[in-house]
């Protein structure tokens, strides 16, 4: 359907979630991590994006957490390398550090990719990375080849659902003409992504509406 109808898949979302408690629970997630980059091949992904997990139920070894990450990349990409199939690291929120991902800054992401090479980037999303005082650096340090994807939405003040509660572009307090001028600086030219989880407000809205106001915005605030 998707070639029948000339659209492209910028990113599929999503890998990851590599910790675990036990070497059965690491083998489970490297085996779903396969999946999903087949997946993303048979769908012509421009990338699969990871989501990369938090703490193994029980733990409190973020330390270890990390290395589980680190390890579960590592193997993933061999295969990914096999495929063509780009694997993009996305950095989540500090405050998704504990279930979601431990990932959290540009500069982890930058730091895996320069140790594991080729093959692995980044997927910036402004609604996790944007009070980093070093984001504008570490976009420079990652640079054209690494910059696969990038999400726009924006940050509502107050915010009353850390997951489902983001904000259409121009709503929030994200500077997100700025971060875009910082990444299309170094060359990117890909697809915008617009990811809003909003339960209590656009996920109500009629289609036609939120797709309207997104044109709008991205015409306008992006």
């Amino acid at each position: 359907m998707i070639r029948d109808n000339g659209l492209k898949v910028s990113g599929l979302c999503r890998g990851g979630m590599f910790p675990a408690a036990d070497a059965a629970g690491r083998q489970a997630a490297f085996d779903d991590n396969r999946r999903a980059v087949d997946e993303a091949v048979a769908l012509g992904a421009q990338c699969l994006v990871l989501v990369v997990g938090g703490l193994p139920e029980g733990s409190k070894d973020i330390a270890g957490a990390r290395s589980q990450v680190r390890d579960g990349i590592a193997a993933l990409l061999e295969y990914a390398r096999s495929l063509d199939m780009p694997l993009a690291i996305e950095p989540l929120h500090p405050m998704y550090a504990a279930d979601r991902a431990c990932v959290n800054t540009m500069k982890q992401a930058n730091d895996l990719c320069d140790e594991l090479g080729i093959g692995l980037g980044i997927a910036i999303d402004v609604y996790h990375v944007w009070w980093d005082p070093d984001l504008a650096t570490e976009i420079r340090r990652a640079g054209r080849e690494r910059i696969l994807a990038f999400h726009v939405c924006d940050w509502l003040v107050p915010t009353t659902d850390l997951l489902l509660d983001r904000g259409m572009m121009g709503d929030g307090v994200i500077d997100i003409p700025q971060i875009r001028g910082w990444v299309e600086a170094e060359g990117f030219n890909g697809l915008v992504e617009v990811e809003i989880f909003s339960a209590n407000n656009w996920w109500k809205r009629d289609a036609d509406e939120v797709l309207s106001t997104v044109i709008a915005r991205c015409r306008t605030v992006v």
